[in-house]
C-alpha cells in the first residue's frame, strides 16, 4: 500500500537590515528591535496556522499571517491598557514599545517592494470611517505615517458603500480578491481597517510544461490525479529524520522563495503542523544544501482559503478582551468601540512559471450599544514564500487534496 504523499508548503519574507544614516551602536539597537517585530509576525504567523488547521484539518487550507498581522497591528495604535496588552500577546509582541513596534513594522512595509522584474509584490493599507463618526486624528496620522494607510470618510448607508470598499482590494490583489465588505454595511460598523497584498513570482529555474505529466496525489482522505511537474537540475535541499524540505527560489535576485516541506512518510500531517516551530523553520531556511541532478516533482495547484472569520482563532491566541463590550480603544475614539471581527481570504496559484497569491484582512470595528427589546437573529452562530533575510512570515499553507 503507498503512503499517502502530503506536503506542506511555507512562504515567507525576510529582510536584511540597513545601517545607514545612524552610528553602528544606533543601527545595532535599531536592527535588534526590527528583528523583535519579525521574530514577533514570524511565531504569531506560526500559532495562528496551528490554530486554524485544528479548525480545518479536513480541507487545504491558505493564509496570509503578514496581512493579518498589519491589519491588526494598525487597530493596536488605537488599544489602550488590558485591551492593548491582550492583543501584544496574540502578536507576539509582549516587551516591545508600541513605538518600536510601529518602526519595525515601518521597515517591513517599505521592503516589502519588488526585487526584480521577475517578481512583484503590492502591500495596500486603508481605513474606511463611517462618515460623521469621529475618529482621534492621532490614530489616523500614525497609521498614515507608519503604514501608509489610504485613510477616508465613507457614507456606510450609501447602495455603493461596500463596493467601494472592495474594489480598492480588488485593484490591490490584481482582481484575485474581489469582494471581502458584504452589503449592506451593518448600521453600527463605525470602521474598517484593511490590508490587501498581492505577490507574483517567476520561478528562477522554471519547470518545462512539456515535461508536466499526470500522477497521482495521495491526500489526507482520497487519491487524485494532478498536474505534476517535474524538474531535473541544481536545487537546494534539507533533510533530517522528521521531514525533508526544497527551497525554489524567485526572481534573478531569488530575493523570494518557496520551501516545499514533506513530513515523514508515517508522519500524521496535523500532528506535524501541531510539533512545527519557529526553531523548525529556522532550521529548516538554515540548513539548506544544493544537490546536483535533483530530481524534483512538484503539483500544479490553485488553492483558495476563506472568507474566514478569524475571531475565535484570535480569541485562543489571548486577545478576547477586544472583541468584547469591554474593550478599551480609547486610543482611537472617545466613543465604545470593539471589534466585531476579523476576516481573510488568501488564494493562490502555483504552475511552470511561478507563483501569484493574494490576500486580504478586514478589521470591522462597531460601537458597542444598549439593545432595544428586539432580538434579532440574523447572523450565522503547511506553505511558506521568502525575502531570505529575516524570515518574516508572508503566506502559510497546507495541502492535503488535489
Amino acid at each position: 500500500m503507498k503512503k499517502p504523499f502530503i506536503f506542506l508548503l511555507i512562504f515567507l519574507l525576510a529582510f536584511s537590515v540597513p545601517l545607514s544614516g545612524c552610528s553602528v551602536s544606533e543601527a545595532v539597537v535599531k536592527a535588534e528591535k526590527q528583528n523583535e517585530v519579525v521574530i514577533g509576525n514570524t511565531r504569531f504567523a506560526i500559532e495562528l496556522f496551528k490554530i486554524l488547521n485544528k479548525d480545518d484539518s479536513d480541507k487545504n487550507i491558505f493564509i496570509s499571517p503578514i496581512s493579518i498581522s498589519t491589519a491588526l497591528t494598525m487597530t493596536l495604535n488605537g488599544a489602550s491598557g488590558s485591551t492593548k496588552a491582550a492583543m501584544e500577546k496574540a502578536l507576539f509582541y509582549t516587551g516591545i514599545s508600541l513605538d518600536e513596534i510601529n518602526s519595525g513594522s515601518k521597515y517591513i512595509y517599505q521592503n516589502l517592494k519588488s526585487k526584480d522584474n521577475q517578481t512583484e509584490l503590492i502591500m495596500d493599507n486603508s481605513i474606511w470611517i463611517k462618515k460623521g463618526y469621529p475618529i482621534k486624528q492621532s490614530f489616523k496620522d500614525v497609521n498614515k505615517e507608519m503604514f501608509d494607510a489610504y485613510i477616508t470618510d465613507l457614507d456606510f448607508s450609501k447602495p455603493g458603500a461596500a463596493d467601494e470598499i472592495n474594489n480598492r482590494i480588488k485593484k490591490s490583489t490584481k482582481g484575485m480578491i474581489d469582494q471581502m465588505i458584504r452589503p449592506p454595511i451593518p448600521e453600527h460598523v463605525v470602521m474598517y481597517l484593511i490590508n490587501a497584498i498581492y505577490f507574483k513570482g517567476d520561478w528562477t529555474n522554471s519547470f518545462d510544461p512539456k515535461n508536466t505529466y499526470e500522477a497521482n496525489f495521495y491526500g489526507k482522505s482520497k487519491t487524485v490525479t494532478v498536474d505534476m511537474m517535474r524538474r531535473t537540475g541544481d536545487t537546494e535541499y534539507y533533510g533530517n529524520e522528521r521531514l525533508k524540505a526544497v527551497r525554489l527560489p524567485y526572481g534573478q535576485k531569488e530575493a523570494y522563495a518557496m520551501y516545499v516541506i514533506l513530513p515523514d512518510e508515517e508522519s500524521d500531517i496535523d500532528e506535524f503542523i501541531d510539533s512545527f516551530d519557529a526553531d523548525t523553520w529556522n532550521e529548516i531556511r538554515t540548513g539548506m544544501v544544493e544537490k546536483n541532478k535533483f530530481n524534483l516533482m512538484l503539483p500544479k495547484f490553485n488553492m483558495e482559503y476563506g472568507i474566514k472569520e478569524l475571531k475565535a482563532a484570535l480569541t485562543e491566541l489571548g486577545m478576547g478582551e477586544a472583541f468584547t463590550g469591554g474593550a478599551d480603544f480609547s486610543l482611537m475614539s472617545d466613543g465604545n468601540l470593539y471589534i466585531e471581527n476579523v476576516l481573510h481570504k488568501a488564494v493562490i496559484e502555483v504552475n511552470e512559471e511561478g507563483s501569484k497569491a493574494a490576500g486580504a484582512t478586514v478589521v470591522i470595528i462597531e460601537e458597542t450599544y444598549i439593545p432595544d427589546n428586539n432580538f434579532i437573529a440574523n447572523r450565522p452562530f503547511l506553505f511558506i514564500i521568502a525575502d531570505e533575510g529575516d524570515g518574516n512570515i508572508l503566506f502559510t499553507g497546507k495541502m492535503i487534496d488535489g
